[in-house]
């Protein structure tokens, strides 16, 4: 396996998404140095300040001018977890990439067990809280639940989707694109590379400073940006056989419908002209035919995408004698 020391700058590099965690960052950051610095290997840290209103980052800016391994972005404005850590995985550097919260909820003392097994051969370690510390109802119901869906549909298997602390070879990072809230996707997202994916349990500390941002609301856009990542996943180069498999269905069944009507009407004899199920064959055959025709323009703007942008459809592992 090639060294990550022969390709990249620096060893790892640690992104870590923060917004008004003044209480925290700082025993973050001397946290982090302590652990790091026992692995023996170069590295940085990248805060990505989400906007924060409070001392966030003049805090981040002091640890910076006592060590200058402390790196910060800075947005202008709050853009959400998943831009921040699109942010992060631009301007990283290492080999290994590692994210984590900066609540001080994730241990980064599990930093370097995580960094050996992706040295193992694995392309993303993803953090498995075993002993979450967080509220039952609140948190780790809905987490539970959202953890077995996100695995069913996406056939990535892991118990622990919202846990922030995992390590990427840099490779991952920069091939995969976030937007909107698919931060807690990652894992399922990568899959579509080709990626293999390995868990470990993590230490979860109870959240003393601060308060959490998420509330039960979250879990609605969880299942919303499930449906996306399914579609990205398993349609996104051939959409035509969701759109038509559904267009399909509606038009076969409108068709049944009216063949059902036709029979009533010439064997039967009976009347069928002030019958809703006519207006619903009716309604469902131009359903399918919409449907069809949504999947053939998709066809064609998919393929428009791949050949003006020279997007490839697939990616490489290694190329040899190249």
């Amino acid at each position: 396996m090639q060294n990550e020391k022969d390709t990249y700058p620096l060893d790892i590099s640690v992104v870590i998404p923060v917004y008004e965690e003044e209480g925290s960052v700082e025993e973050l950051v001397a946290q982090l140095i302590e652990v790091l610095d026992r692995t023996e290997r170069s590295f940085k840290i990248l805060f990505v300040d989400d906007g924060s209103s409070d001392d966030t980052l003049r805090i981040l800016r002091e640890a910076n001018e006592r060590d200058d391994r402390v790196k910060i972005v800075s947005f202008r404005r709050n853009f959400g977890q998943t831009a921040a850590l699109a942010a992060g995985f631009d301007y990283a550097r290492g080999g290994i990439v590692v994210t984590l919260d900066g609540d001080l909820q994730n241990d980064p003392e599990d930093i370097p067990r995580l960094v050996e097994k992706v040295e193992e051969g694995y392309d993303l370690v993803s953090g498995w809280r075993v002993k979450r510390r967080d509220p039952f109802l609140s948190r780790r119901l809905p987490s539970m639940i959202a953890n077995w869906l996100i695995s069913r549909i996406t056939g990535v298997k892991l118990h622990d989707y919202g846990c922030t602390l995992k390590a990427f070879r840099h490779e991952v990072v920069k091939k995969v694109s976030l937007y909107g809230e698919m931060h807690r996707f990652i894992p399922a997202i990568a899959s579509g590379l080709g990626v293999s994916v390995a868990e470990l349990p993590v230490n979860h500390r109870p959240r003393t400073t601060g308060k959490s941002k998420y509330g039960l609301f979250r879990t609605v856009k969880v299942i919303l940006d499930l449906i996306t990542v399914k579609f990205m996943l398993s349609y996104s180069t051939r959409p035509i056989h969701i759109f038509g498999l559904i267009g399909l269905g509606c038009g076969g069944l409108g068709v049944a419908i009216g063949v059902w009507l036709f029979f009533q009407k010439l064997i039967l004899r009976m009347p069928i002209g002030n019958r809703p199920a006519l207006l619903l064959a009716v309604l469902l055959v131009f359903i399918g035919v919409q449907f069809i025709t949504i999947g053939l323009l998709a066809e064609l703007q998919t393929r428009a995408y791949h050949e003006t942008q020279g997007k490839a459809t697939y990616t490489v592992r290694e190329t040899v004698g190249l």
